[in-house]
């Protein structure tokens, strides 16, 4: 609910204070900027330049609430979490505060649903593009405020407002993160590594994880934030069936790159179950004072 989190959020033309009026069907900037909230309980905070992308499609977000749901990717989603509460632990945060997360290309919302419920009194911020993902986040956790914003401009949060940030396979703007971290915050970045999925590259024709993902993210980052220890290599097995497998890559950007026909047609010829791998990395990064 935006209700909940109306303290963090700010006007994504001039960073001032946002209030709720018209019992919260309006977010009022305190320049006089007013952004409606649709009946589905989001809202979009986006700059005078509007949204330069989409997001995501209907289908796209279906298969992956279909894919997630099933329960695939526990471990990144017990690691995510497990690495929020560990920051929370290290700020030492009181009983009375209610810490903040926010996601970036927050999607459906499940990991930041799993992060809400494990971590008593935190709030989340769900950050996506894509309309059809709003929908799902306004609905996905009591404690969910669901805004549609562009994570490469101005981020519509208040500077040194939230205690942690999540990306998971998702955009990343070291420099709009530095500004909205709290100081003993940080950001907590899942990125795919070679050998993700590789049992299905070769037969559905999915181009592999580039090498040296993470050392180029931390590169870019220069200047704004900066790595907290060594990087965690998290891999599991998952025992998929066709259907799991098509709402997998059906949720990835390999959807859009490869004809309906010609991906359903690769997937048929594949085993009814396989076993597939999931490899990916977290990092975890700090402001730079």
């Amino acid at each position: 609910m935006l209700s909940h989190i109306i303290d963090v959020l700010a006007d994504p033309i001039d960073g001032t204070a946002l209030e709720g009026v018209d019992d919260f069907t309006r977010l009022v900037s305190e320049s006089g900027h007013s952004y409606d909230v649709a009946r589905q309980g989001y809202v979009t905070l986006a700059g005078g330049a509007g949204l330069r992308y989409s997001g995501d499609d209907a289908q796209m977000i279906a298969d992956r609430e279909t894919f997630l749901s099933g329960g695939h990717f526990a471990p990144f989603v017990e690691s995510i979490t497990n690495h929020v509460q560990a920051v929370f632990d290290a700020a030492e945060l009181g009983d009375d505060q209610q810490p903040v997360v926010c996601e970036i290309g927050a999607g459906t919302g499940y990991y930041l649903a799993h992060t809400l419920d494990s971590i008593t009194d935190s709030r989340g911020i769900g950050i996506d593009v894509s309309v059809h993902a709003a929908k799902h986040l306004a609905k996905v956790h009591p404690r969910v405020g669901a805004v549609i914003a562009d994570a490469w401009a101005r981020l519509p949060i208040k500077d040194e407002s939230v205690d942690a940030i999540t990306v998971i396979f998702a955009p990343r703007n070291a420099a709009e993160f530095a500004r909205i971290l709290k100081p003993k915050g940080q950001v907590i970045v899942l990125t795919a590594e070679i050998g993700h999925l590789s049992e299905l590259r070769e037969p559905l024709g999915i181009i592999d994880v580039e090498a040296g993902k993470v050392d180029r993210m931390i590169e870019q980052a220069a200047g704004h934030l900066r790595p907290v220890g060594e990087s965690e290599l998290v891999e599991f097995e998952m025992t998929l069936d066709q259907q799991s497998i098509a709402s997998q890559i059906g949720m990835s950007p390999s959807a859009r790159h490869i004809k309906p026909e010609a991906l359903a047609e690769r997937i048929a010829a594949l085993p009814e179950k396989m076993q597939v791998t999931a490899r990916a990395r977290i990092t975890c990064l700090e402001r730079i004072s």
